[in-house]
């Protein structure tokens, strides 16, 4: 009962998340980049076989993740 009450809601909510999401895309992703940036800092150099930008690497991989939930929110 627990599964279907929790579904129902989430299907009554879901054009509420999608809206949400997408109007706050922007802030979360400028978030996740200053969070990468703070692991960029913590990893030595040395330690790195590449340099890579972890902000820049970071936003694209949050586009394919509200890519991914977008989806997810159509076909569900």
């Amino acid at each position: 009962m627990h599964r279907i009450l929790r579904n129902t809601l989430f299907r009554l909510a879901k054009d509420d998340v999608r809206e949400f999401i997408a109007e706050n895309e922007e802030r979360l992703i400028q978030i996740f980049c200053e969070e990468l940036d703070k692991i960029d800092e913590r990893i030595e150099e040395e330690r790195v076989f590449i340099d890579i930008n972890m902000a820049a690497l970071g936003r694209e991989l949050m586009k394919g993740v509200f890519a991914t939930l977008y989806r997810f929110l159509d076909e569900y």
